[in-house]
């Protein structure tokens, strides 16, 4: 019977059918919100041709670039989903409203559009400027996140090219009854009409509190900034990692035994360690590995398949039983690590101790390990250097061979010959594979070191044979069982797992330990592994969130001809950081990549509210409309799409931060992310965001009186509204 010991493909290669299903549940979730909003079966069709024309569009691409249909490119898809809905329920949105205000539908899809226009194109460019900076991050994020950012940049691009074309081609030939307020509704459309007086009621509401809001602005001020340094504070309690933490069904339990053991006595050990595995009532089953792949055979691994997960704790919890399994075996060094950590060489932690002479960098490495042991949170501490591995020298007598027509060099190819064997020949079986004939003496005449002296060499001439111990003695000694070398420097490496805590958290622990430490002139200690990984990612992640930022400003600038307007849209990107990092926080997930990249994709989703806020402020002030009624008026028009926009984008995350299928706890902590940043942002933009554009309005106009004034030329100069 042939089995499946196990997947190793990593998270990339997890099955793709839990992001297929998420896929499909994001485009139903967000159908079903069109639906219940604009109250049109009609129109949802409509809005919904956005989704299979972007999403197929965005295969010529991926074609074209030769990406593959992996979990990245999926969660791409996924993620474009509420983000290629967008501008089509915005497009259609407007066209319904105008259509419910008398006009035809032929004129509302024109006049809608050209309405909504630089709004939609603005928030398109937005998140195009968020994730090609994604897209081309360095590091082994970039390569990473490549195919992510490239995926959902075309894609959205594409579904820029649907909302100004086939959505209002499709609004102006199909006629649509329920936008038509003089068409009586059916049964179905009278009790979602129900949904539209909640939505009117909410208009009322906020109409209030925004007109609270504009006559105390001081305060809504104070709350905005409050906000904003709260977010930074509870960020400094959130724990931090290079990746999530998931449970992949499956890990691994390496051990190390004295250099000395005999291959026997290893397989002895490993069925040890799996008859004590197996007794976790997680385990289905076990396979051991001794040696192989360039190890010794006192190393070995016992790979440990987990039961399905919902009959089972979490694997986290399982692997922190076997390590408290593990402690019986005092005479082994043991270790439990990932499915992909063979030899405890993956382990998140690694300190590398460099020097010159290795009895000091031994010293070193002992207190080092010393000072981690007593971090919580830090397990299996260990180190590279192992016990010295017990060795025989044959010391030869050079004047003696040389009497007898011996050197040296004929000495060592003898002994070599005959105890570890020469190939002679080569031998093919039936099946046509070959194998080498290997010639050395019987098993019996080298049990024993003194074996060695009663082998017989031959002199130069070939005369005679002499025998080893007439011109050698042997001599017991010890070498070390292993060298390592990091940037042609010797090193010895000390390396760790995490239990409990995460790796910003013990790291941080360790790194105010060791800075403690006095160590010797030319020696050093530095730290690599996953830490190294995650301060170079989250250095990237930076890097890219910055010059999204400055590319944000530079396409609202152009898009609303003002120098100060986008800092009023741009303040919803600070004014989300409250709800990530909170929701975070109650759910325990830690600062990683993941959470990362849903920050980075949040910068591109929050200005979208603001920028139809603004937007729409400024063409009702250009109509003639006084500010303080502009912008109420725009908040309660831009209600509807806002609500629908981002309602799309949270019920359709729910199925990754509820850790719905596999894999999906390495997709959680972008969703929580998302979803805490779009609720916080939603409510602090609406409110938040007028106030301080009417500060920056105040600020423009005090700069145009002074540029009137200083400049005969100034009354006309462009007059920003």
């Amino acid at each position: 019977m042939t089995r499946l010991i196990g997947r190793f493909a990593g998270r990339v290669g997890m099955p793709a059918r839990p992001a297929l299903l998420a896929l499909g549940w994001f485009a139903l979730a967000c159908l079903l919100i069109v639906f219940l909003f604009l109250n049109s079966w009609r129109s949802t069709v409509i809005t919904g041709l956005a989704l299979p024309v972007s999403v197929i569009s965005t295969f010529i691409i991926m074609n074209a670039l030769n990406f593959t249909l992996n979990v990245l490119t999926l969660m791409g898809l996924s993620l474009a989903i509420g983000l290629l809905i967008d501008d089509a329920i915005v497009v259609r949105e407007n066209i319904v409203r105008h259509m419910h205000h008398g006009a035809d539908h032929y004129t509302a899809a024109r006049e809608a559009t050209s309405e909504i226009g630089l709004a939609v194109m603005a928030t398109t460019f937005t998140i195009v400027a968020v994730f090609v900076p994604v897209a081309f991050m360095g590091g082994v994020i970039g390569r990473f996140f490549y195919q992510f950012g490239i995926t959902v940049g075309f894609a959205v691009l594409v579904s820029l090219y649907v909302s100004f074309t086939i959505d209002p081609m499709m609004s102006s030939r199909w006629y649509d009854p329920a936008a038509d307020p003089n068409v009586p509704r059916r049964w179905l459309g009278r009790r979602l009409q129900f949904l539209n007086d909640q939505l009117d009621r909410l208009r009322y509401v906020l109409a209030r509190v925004l007109g609270w809001s504009l006559a105390h602005r001081w305060a809504v001020v104070l709350l905005g900034v409050v906000s904003i340094v709260s977010s930074f504070g509870i960020f400094a309690r959130l724990g931090s990692a290079f990746m999530p933490e998931s449970d992949e069904g499956q890990f691994r339990v390496n051990y190390k035994a004295a250099p000395s053991v005999s291959l026997d006595r290893s397989i002895a050990i490993a069925r040890e360690l799996a008859a004590e595995i197996v007794k976790n009532p997680g385990v289905a089953y076990t396979y051991a590995t001794i040696g192989g792949s360039g190890r010794p055979i006192n190393e070995g691994s016992v790979f440990v398949k987990l039961k399905e997960r919902e009959g089972r704790p979490h694997q986290l919890e399982i692997m922190a039983d076997m390590r408290s399994r593990m402690q019986r075996f005092r005479a082994l060094r043991v270790s439990v690590g990932t499915a992909e950590d063979h030899a405890g060489a993956a382990k998140p932690i690694q300190i590398s101790v460099r020097g010159a002479d290795l009895g000091r960098m031994n010293a070193i490495a002992e207190r080092v390990m010393n000072e981690m042991r007593q971090v919580p949170g830090a397990a299996d501490v260990d180190t590279s250097e192992e016990q010295p591995r017990p060795e025989v020298r044959v010391a030869v007598d050079r004047i003696a061979a040389a009497d007898l027509g011996l050197d040296l060099g004929g000495i060592a190819s003898t002994v070599r010959g005959l105890v570890a064997g020469e190939i002679v020949s080569k031998f093919e079986d039936a099946d046509g594979d070959s194998y080498d004939v290997r010639l050395r003496v019987e098993p019996s005449e080298r049990a024993r070191a003194g074996d060695l002296m009663t082998l017989d060499l031959p002199a130069r001439s070939g005369s005679r044979l002499t025998p080893l111990s007439q011109v050698a003695r042997l001599e017991s000694g010890t070498a070390p069982s292993n060298i390592r070398h990091l940037d042609l420097v010797r090193e010895i490496r000390v390396s760790a797992a995490t239990q409990d805590r995460s790796l910003g958290e013990v790291m941080t622990d360790i790194k105010t330990r060791l800075a403690a430490l006095d160590l010797p002139a030319g020696y050093s200690i530095t730290f690599t592994g996953d830490y190294e990984q995650m301060m170079e990612s989250f250095g990237y992640a930076l890097n890219a969130l910055a010059l999204a930022v400055v590319l944000i400003y530079a396409i609202l600038a152009s898009q609303f001809r003002s120098f100060l307007q986008p800092f009023a849209i741009m303040l919803s990107l600070p004014l989300s950081l409250i709800g990530v990092a909170g929701m975070l926080y109650i759910v325990g997930d830690t600062l990683n990549i993941m959470s990362m990249i849903g920050i980075i994709l949040l910068m591109g989703l929050v200005t979208k509210n603001a920028i139809l806020l603004i937007d729409f402020t400024n063409v009702q002030r250009r109509e003639g409309l006084p500010r303080h009624e502009a912008i109420i008026e725009a908040a309660q028009v831009r209600l509807r799409p806002i609500l629908m926009t981002t309602l799309a984008m949270i019920f359709g995350m729910l199925p990754l931060a509820l850790e719905w299928g596999a894999g999906a706890e390495f997709r959680a902590p972008m969703a929580r992310a998302v979803i805490g940043g779009l609720i916080t942002s939603t409510l602090l933009t609406l409110i938040v965001v007028p106030v301080v554009y009417t500060y920056l309005d105040d600020i423009a106009r005090k700069l145009r009186a002074i540029h009137a004034r200083s400049s005969p030329t100034g009354a006309e100069a462009y007059h920003e509204p």
